[in-house]
């Protein structure tokens, strides 16, 4: 069985801050971290892998840095990292990464499984792995808190509104995973991380995917964003002490106050 998780470098969402000038986000100095959504998604895989002996490949798109999540998620266990960086890539909304991914899929070869994160933490968007699907003309499951796959099916737990569903398909597939609310990513020890270096790693650019420059980067995005800005802060909360009387009084003349009741 051949797994292909689709990962991505994102800032970490708790230090991003907004330039107040031209509304774009300030990665200068931010540090970087692996989407948690995809790194869920790769420990999925790779417990897969576990019982199954499938060769694990993760796949990212980004700048040079961005090889620093492969080398992390080829510590926690998977086969073969491939970067897809390229300036031409810049730019791309939703609609061109999940084209760039899918033609690089497509020179991947084999697979029987796509694994991604259910959305990145930078856009909130949850709409690349879909979009791959749709690229690559496969079934998707999206959704999901777990996945099994033996044989040649996959059965994945899909939440839902209220609870959850059990589905199965046949592969290929691409499912998206999302965190239980309990979860804690796992990391590498130092001996797994140093003897990760020996793995196969491989940097493509769009020319080597054979990808069509016209989908690619700002030009082939049908998405314009216009600005990027933090929403206003919320005003400062009151802190009330006293007996429970008076705490109830306290309650009923901000009611009053605020028009709430008479």
């Amino acid at each position: 069985m051949n797994i292909i998780v689709c990962i991505k470098q994102v800032p970490d969402s708790t230090q991003v801050k907004v330039d107040p000038q031209t509304g774009t986000l300030i990665r200068t100095g931010v540090p970087s971290i692996l989407n948690p959504y995809d790194h869920f998604a790769l420990e999925e895989a790779l417990a897969i892998k576990a019982k199954t002996g499938a060769k694990v490949t993760v796949l990212s798109m980004g700048p040079d840095q961005a090889m620093a999540v492969l080398r992390l998620a080829l510590a926690l266990g998977a086969d073969e990292g491939i970067l897809l960086s390229d300036r031409a890539f810049a730019g791309s909304d939703t609609w061109a990464t999940s084209y760039a991914l899918a033609t690089a899929i497509r020179k991947i070869g084999a697979y029987d499984l796509i694994l991604c994160g259910q959305m990145a933490i930078d856009g909130d968007t949850a709409q690349t792995g879909p979009g791959i699907a749709r690229q690559l003309n496969i079934p998707q499951i999206t959704f999901c808190e777990h996945v099994d796959a033996s044989g040649n099916q996959v059965v994945a737990k899909k939440l839902i509104e209220g609870g959850h569903q059990i589905l199965q398909a046949d592969m290929p597939v691409l499912v998206t995973m999302t965190m239980p609310v309990d979860y804690a990513p796992k990391y590498p020890s130092f001996l797994a991380a140093h003897n990760a270096q020996a793995k196969p790693t491989a940097t493509w650019t769009a020319a080597d995917i054979g990808a069509d420059p016209s989908k690619l980067g700002l030009n082939g995005s049908p998405t314009r964003v216009d600005r990027i800005f933090p929403p206003a802060g919320r005003p400062k909360g009151e802190v009330f002490t006293g007996t429970s009387v008076e705490l109830a009084n306290k309650l009923v003349e901000i009611l009053k106050r605020e028009s709430f009741v008479k």
